[in-house]
């Protein structure tokens, strides 16, 4: 009796350890199962990720080959308008154009007009000169009348010849600096007199008298003090 009664232990033992390992594989089934539906799951969202990241791709290449057009179509309108004949080529200036006094004409630079032809030998106004030819002005003529008016910004010197008495005004335009001469001729009649504005300084402050003689020659030299001064001196019958 004790001996089959060991045995139906022992057999139960068996059977229960057999139910147990049983179970243990069915629980890591069970867990490999779930392992690869979670790598499925992930596998399909990164499959998601990688299509999204394909469209932004192409999205991309599609907005560059419009920007390509653009510049295409921008190049193209350009060299349409541009007519090379009637624009500066940046490496020769205008020596490159099929017309270059048009095109100075165009920029507004008419040489002669617009400016000033190169010359070496140009004097200026603000520098020392020394000048290697004689310098010399227009006599200007000044007009007979009762009353005679010089206009200074005309010229440095002047001439007149009288037809009656007269009196020499005060110039216009005096500007400080400026000298010169006046000569005064007698008409074929003569004796002319000649009275002088208030802004004509003389020695002693007396003002001199003209040579009368038919068609004498008087020069009367001047300087400008100011512009409302002159002192002049009388240079008498110049023969």
């Amino acid at each position: 009796m004790g001996t089959a009664a060991n045995a139906v232990g022992a057999e139960a033992e068996a059977d229960a350890g057999t139910a147990t390992t049983q179970a243990g594989i069915a629980t890591t089934k069970g867990g490999e199962a779930g392992a690869s539906a979670l790598a499925a799951d992930s596998s399909a969202d990164a499959a998601a990720v990688s299509a999204s990241a394909a469209d932004s791709s192409a999205d991309a290449a599609a907005a560059s080959a419009l920007a390509a057009d653009a510049s295409a179509d921008a190049s193209a309108a350009s060299a349409a308008s541009i007519n090379p004949t009637l624009f500066l080529a940046k490496s020769d200036n205008l020596a490159g154009l099929a017309d270059t006094a048009t095109a100075r004409d165009n920029l507004g630079l008419e040489i002669g007009v617009d400016v000033q032809a190169y010359d070496a030998d140009t004097a200026k106004t603000d520098v020392v000169q020394s000048f290697t030819k004689a310098q010399r002005g227009t006599i200007v003529a000044l007009t007979d009348g009762a009353t005679i008016t010089a206009d200074m910004s005309l010229a440095n010197n002047f001439s007149v010849t009288l037809g009656g008495n007269r009196t020499l005004a005060n110039p216009t335009n005096l500007t400080a600096g400026q000298s010169g001469v006046i000569v005064i001729t007698q008409d074929g009649t003569g004796s002319r007199t000649l009275a002088f504005g208030s802004q004509w300084k003389f020695a002693n402050g007396t003002a001199p008298s003209l040579t009368t003689t038919a068609s004498a020659v008087d020069v009367l030299a001047y300087y400008v003090e100011s512009s409302t001064r002159i002192t002049a001196r009388l240079i008498g019958d110049v023969k």
